[in-house]
């Protein structure tokens, strides 16, 4: 017995120790996942909300199944909503929201939790919005957002930029992500607009851009419960593939500089610290852009469950266009060294998709 008393101080001084729990606790309400810009059932050839071998992060696991993410209890409940894949948030936010009453008349639930994904942070919102105005009640719980870009992302302005006109940056968008984006019922140019952070175009009658929606759909208690966010940043060989070759020969974004408005004009709040090469953003959004309500610390644990909780370092951030603190768009605290893609499931990578799902469930499980 003192051997093993001995052995787990030694763990503890190496960051080893398990956490109390062998896994994830269960939420009280549902837990909805909401995909980016270019997803659906997958991008870019994988599997959304899935490991690199297509598992659902969210799937339970019952009596002799394989494969399922045994981090999560079995009475998990979850579900993927499926908007179009290049709209703006106000569509895609009012098409999530349909989807979550559809799902909670099924099953009876009266609330649910929500998470994000890139433009599906966004999408959350404003859902969120839409079911309180709906129901007469705050239907959403916790709302998290990952690699969201809530003041914008310059690789947005910048495909919007290119010329000459639409064809362009339809093609650009398709390079990237696939023909998904000629499918009906998209607007490739809707849904880059809505990723500046000011409104692209004073001649197109349309109002436009994070800023004008952060503004239309804000943190709010009466929408959601509590936000909080992840934010990521990778730079150098690790990168996927693809964004890597965007950072490299064709644009890198300079994501980690302090200014209220976008002061570079580049198409995200804040402005460059003049070092573009270096981890200040995932590929595609800067971690000036990440921060929506408490900044949320994952931690990895070697032996044992990882560990999502508040990073008490970052104050919380209740008004998204005007930042309280220059920590919330420059800090690196807490900031996960995985790029734009990796976090859903994109490889090639060693990330454990399922167990970061399964810990952030958890930490939703404490405060819904």
């Amino acid at each position: 017995m003192k051997k093993l008393h001995t052995l787990l101080i030694a763990l503890c001084a190496l960051g080893l120790t398990t956490q109390a729990h062998a896994g994830a606790a269960k939420t009280t309400y549902p837990v909805v996942f909401a995909h980016g810009m270019a997803g659906f059932d997958d991008i870019l050839g994988y599997d959304y909300w899935g490991d690199d071998y297509g598992m659902f992060v969210g799937d339970t696991c019952g009596l002799f199944e394989i494969p399922c993410n045994e981090d999560i209890n079995s009475g998990q409940k979850s579900f993927i909503g499926q908007v179009q894949p290049f709209q703006n948030s106000e569509v895609r936010g009012l098409d999530l929201a349909n989807d979550i009453e559809g799902y909670m008349a099924s099953t009876g639930s009266t609330r649910v939790n929500l998470i994000g994904h890139s433009q599906g942070g966004l999408d959350a919102r404003k859902a969120a919005k839409v079911l309180y105005t709906r129901k007469g009640y705050t239907v959403v719980s916790v709302l998290v957002s990952v690699s969201s870009p809530h003041r914008g992302s310059p690789v947005a302005k910048y495909i919007l930029d290119l010329k000459p006109g639409v064809t362009s940056v339809i093609s650009a968008l398709a390079e990237f992500y696939g023909n998904v984006v000629y499918q009906s019922g998209n607007d490739a140019i809707a849904g880059a607009k809505q990723l500046v952070y000011n409104d692209y175009s004073s001649t197109d009658g349309l109002t436009t851009g994070a800023k004008a929606f952060n503004v239309n759909n804000p943190i709010d208690s009466r929408y959601a419960s509590r936000y909080v966010s992840l934010i990521t940043a990778q730079n150098g060989v690790n990168v996927n593939p693809a964004l890597w070759l965007l950072s490299e020969f064709i644009y890198d974004i300079d994501g980690d500089g302090y200014c209220l408005d976008d002061c570079d004009n580049d198409g995200a709040a804040g402005k460059g610290d003049g070092i573009a090469n270096e981890a200040d953003d995932d590929g595609l959004v800067g971690i000036n852009s990440q921060q929506m309500g408490y900044r949320l610390k994952y931690t990895e644990y070697a032996l044992g469950f990882d560990y999502v909780g508040t990073d008490a370092n970052v104050p919380y951030m209740g008004n998204i266009n005007t930042p309280s603190a220059s920590s919330q768009m420059t800090s690196t605290s807490s900031v996960i060294s995985q790029d734009h893609m990796d976090v859903v499931g994109v490889g090639p990578d060693t990330f454990d998709e399922p167990e970061f799902y399964a810990a952030i469930i958890d930490y939703i499980a404490y405060f819904d």
